[in-house]
């Protein structure tokens, strides 16, 4: 079974930082381009970054761009999200989904196979 955990969320201040990671076990990590999507309450799921199978290729939304960097560490299996400059309009559930099929490029959630629980991040004022 393919299993994404989400940790690092919390909250935090407005302008403060936070790093999420993301874990994968079983399946072959270095087959998986890696993503980031957030639901705040009463909203839909939206893209926050992605990042390709090789890692040479990353893709931000708007919004994340320029605040946020993706990495991965194929010997840890993990992905993260670090998270600068936060603003209240960040608070989500953030979520980490995996795409085995070596495609790259789609922000929508249905091209992603596995997804991870989620977890909070809130910012406050």
């Amino acid at each position: 079974q393919v299993q994404l955990v989400e940790s690092g969320g919390g909250l935090v201040q407005t302008g403060g930082s936070l790093r999420l990671s993301c874990q994968a076990s079983g399946v072959a990590f270095t087959t998986l381009s890696l993503a980031w999507f957030r639901q705040g309450p009463g909203q839909e799921r939206e893209f926050v970054a992605a990042i390709s199978w090789s890692a040479r290729t990353t893709d931000y939304s708007d919004s994340a761009r320029g605040r946020f960097t993706i990495s991965r560490d194929d010997a840890k299996n993990t992905v993260y999200l670090q998270m600068n400059s936060l603003k209240p309009e960040d608070t989500a559930v953030y979520y980490c989904a995996g795409d085995s099929s070596r495609h790259f490029g789609d922000r929508h959630p249905a091209s992603f196979d596995f997804w991870g629980q989620g977890t909070q991040v809130t910012v406050s004022s």
